[in-house]
């Protein structure tokens, strides 16, 4: 007769989440939260909408128009490195209050740039720089004071509100699409309160370095280490980085080309309304599942995360508005794990602090997106002049089932062995 034992009391603790992690947030991070997300409302309010007004009211070709926010996008991200490397030494809080007034000037200039296309151009540039600037500062203020299990929660949390502000911003952006004096007025009068807010803002405590624990006792606590700029990319976690340029690879085919797929299938309102309904979704889903995906093994995440993006690119070749909104769902459903997941794994086997992890992890984004424009394009092209654009998508499914397997294996490390003449064990 066998007889079970019951886990003692610190074992079922040790099982079950810290309560204390849904408290990582302070003050300071919550007042953060905010920002990030009217930051984006802000951005998403003008941006979707640039390639319209370059066009139509400036006269600017769309090759042009193409070129020019192509630029600028690569710009923003392959410059997220030496923009974290930046913060890293001048402080979050500064880095964050420098972008707010780099937005601020980027909205007056689009303000006064109405009529001279050479200014707007500009304005971008300015505001893409602002981007790169903030994007990683804000991802590292939040997880600063976070233990690695609360990582998470904060950051699920520091992407929630920001796919937030990316779902309203294109619906407050289209009620002034014909009126711009005043939408870029009113996103100058916002930055410009944010850029006030941040001043606000808890300074943070400095980042600490750690050296490896040996044989003699627990690491020690040394002071924070700032490398040199042509070192941005030293210690690069290599799975989350191979697997964050593939999954906005495959993400943005579904970004850049739906529109111009659906163009004449959907009425202009219900695309817009599944796509407000796909940044709303990663909003909810993300800190649902935080706290589950920080304990799933990044190839299991992969994974579901890769499998669901296959069943939304398939549902997306039916065409037809139901298919395309199941395929948003799943998308969003499959893009939100993943996205969560390889900032986690990056935090976690980067040798490099969280501010430029997370600048690191924006280059990837930036790789991926260059490639979903250079082989997405050609590959919808293909199809386009076949008269089977169905076919992309079927195509684009394929990929999401057949590459991540030999990513992940490419990107993780060769183990060293020493050479063993004898064979020796």
């Amino acid at each position: 007769m066998t007889t079970s034992t019951s886990p003692s009391a610190p074992a079922r603790r040790r099982r079950l989440p810290d309560p204390r992690a849904w408290r990582v947030l302070g003050g300071a991070q919550l007042a953060l939260l905010v920002g990030g997300s009217l930051i984006n409302i802000g951005t998403f309010a003008v941006y979707p909408y640039l390639a319209v007004l370059l066009r139509e009211r400036l006269g600017v070709g769309i090759a042009q128009v193409g070129v020019i926010l192509g630029a600028a996008t690569l710009v923003q991200f392959a410059g997220a490195p030496f923009t974290a490397a930046f913060a890293e030494r001048v402080g979050l809080k500064r880095s964050l209050v420098l972008a707010g007034c780099l937005y601020t000037l980027g909205a007056l200039m689009y303000l006064g740039g109405m009529g001279e296309p050479a200014l707007m151009v500009v304005a971008l540039f300015l505001s893409c720089g602002a981007g790169a600037l903030y994007s990683p500062a804000y991802r590292a203020y939040l997880v600063r004071s976070a233990t690695v299990e609360q990582r998470p929660q904060a950051v699920s949390a520091g992407n929630a509100a920001g796919n937030l502000g990316i779902a309203l911003g294109p619906v407050a952006g289209a009620l002034f699409l014909r009126d711009p004096e005043t939408l870029f007025t009113l996103s100058t009068a916002l930055y410009a309160v944010l850029t006030v807010g941040h001043l606000f803002l808890r300074t943070e405590r400095p980042e600490r370095t750690e050296s490896p624990e040996g044989p003699e006792g627990p690491a020690e606590v040394g002071p924070p280490t700032v490398e040199p700029f042509r070192r941005v990319l030293h210690g690069l976690a290599r799975v989350p980085f191979a697997v964050t340029a593939l999954t906005h690879y495959l993400y943005m085919q579904f970004y850049q080309y739906l529109a111009v797929y659906v163009d004449g299938r959907l009425a202009p309102a219900a695309y817009g309304a599944i796509m407000m309904g796909y940044s709303l979704g990663l909003a909810v889903v993300q800190p649902l599942a935080a706290r589950r995906v920080g304990r799933t093994s990044h190839p299991a995440v992969m994974a579901i995360g890769f499998s669901l993006m296959a069943v939304g690119m398939t549902a997306f070749a039916t065409g037809h508005p139901a298919g395309v909104a199941v395929g948003a769902a799943a998308m969003s459903a499959g893009t939100a794990v993943l996205f969560l997941k390889n900032e986690l794994e990056a935090l976690a086997l980067s040798k490099r602090s969280a501010t430029v992890t997370f600048g690191q992890q924006r280059l990837a984004v930036g790789v991926g997106a260059l490639l979903s424009g250079v082989v997405g394009g050609a590959v919808y092209g293909v199809f386009e002049r076949a008269e089977w654009l169905p076919g992309f998508w079927l195509v684009v499914a394929a990929q999401c089932v057949l590459l991540p397997p030999l990513v992940f294996v490419a990107g993780r490390p060769r183990a060293r062995t020493k050479a063993n003449p004898t064979g020796a064990v």
